[in-house]
């Protein structure tokens, strides 16, 4: 294939990615409009213990097993992730499939916040002013009625899940750097599903259960588009850049907005909450966009 093709297949193949996120959570509340009640729990636990058992397979077609280096890296990435991951699933069980989606796409946000503090050589004051606005949107995603109804007063502390998921998805991130720095995405990924399974299991094994015949069919439609969408994300980052990476990966932002009447029977979002999530996706492109220093290659795959 020419260049043009590779291109248009890696675009499309990460747009492909955020749909299938998307979707992961629309199931998770076509699942409760059915009358599934089980945990939320649930929903996490079986994308992670699906996605362990497909990579296990290419481990073993490959004939490759994985290889850890830094155990801190991989325990690192592995504990985030499982938090941002279960917070994520939780702010849509209690807010909406948008908020959800919205509030853990801030991720970018928080990773420029914490560079801020830490990479005294790298920081920007134009991408700290952009960050700072981004969250004058997340302030209007969390209480959409506050120019009616006050800042505080229509405040849902359930939002926090949103807010929690985009922190500690922040974190897994920055250890992905790390991690992809000395492991393969392979062996990132085997002790990332592996170790999840088995952190989910230790702090919800009372809520984890069998599901039954309609339970088990979103779990597991939950489930198969988030290794679906894991898989079109890796995919697709071979033929696009970082940064063309990141700003389509943020089009989510914009799909959960406008697709969570027709998706997920929500109401549509206010004015202010529209506002809100063009300002944190604004956010999201400028730092994708801004240069950054050039980190060591990550290991052949």
């Amino acid at each position: 294939m020419n260049q043009p093709s590779n291109k248009l297949l890696g675009f499309s193949s990460v747009f492909a990615s955020a749909v299938c996120f998307y979707l992961a959570t629309a199931a998770l509340r076509w699942a409760r409009l059915s009358g599934v009640t089980i945990d939320s729990a649930n929903f996490v636990f079986g994308r992670f213990f699906l996605g362990f058992v497909m990579v296990g397979i290419l481990l073993l077609v490959k004939k490759r097993p994985p290889r850890p280096v830094n155990w801190h890296y991989l325990i690192g990435r592995t504990v985030a992730n499982t938090m941002a991951v279960y917070c994520f699933f939780k702010a849509v069980d209690l807010t909406s499939v948008a908020e959800g989606n919205i509030l853990n796409m801030t991720y970018p946000l928080f990773v420029a916040l914490v560079s801020w503090f830490t990479l005294k050589d790298e920081r920007s004051y134009a991408s700290i002013c952009v960050v700072l606005v981004a969250f004058a949107g997340v302030v209007m995603i969390l209480v959409p009625d506050m120019l009616h109804t006050g800042l505080l007063s229509q405040f849902n502390l359930n939002s926090l899940w949103g807010l929690g998921s985009g922190i500690s998805a922040s974190v897994a991130i920055i250890y992905l750097n790390l991690s992809r720095r000395v492991h393969s995405t392979e062996t990132t990924l085997f002790f990332m599903f592996a170790m999840g399974c088995v952190i989910i299991l230790l702090l919800f094994r009372e809520r984890i259960v069998w599901p039954d015949g309609r339970a088990f069919l979103f779990v597991g439609l939950c489930s198969v588009v988030s290794v679906m969408g894991q898989v079109f994300i890796t995919f697709g980052f071979r033929f696009v850049t970082a940064v063309e990476g990141s700003i389509i990966s943020s089009s989510r932002i914009l799909l959960a907005a406008l697709l969570g009447p027709v998706i997920a029977a929500e109401p549509a979002l206010t004015l202010i909450g529209w506002l809100g999530a063009f300002l944190i996706f604004s956010g999201n492109v400028y730092l994708a966009l801004a240069p950054k220093k050039s980190t060591p290659p990550a290991p052949k795959d």
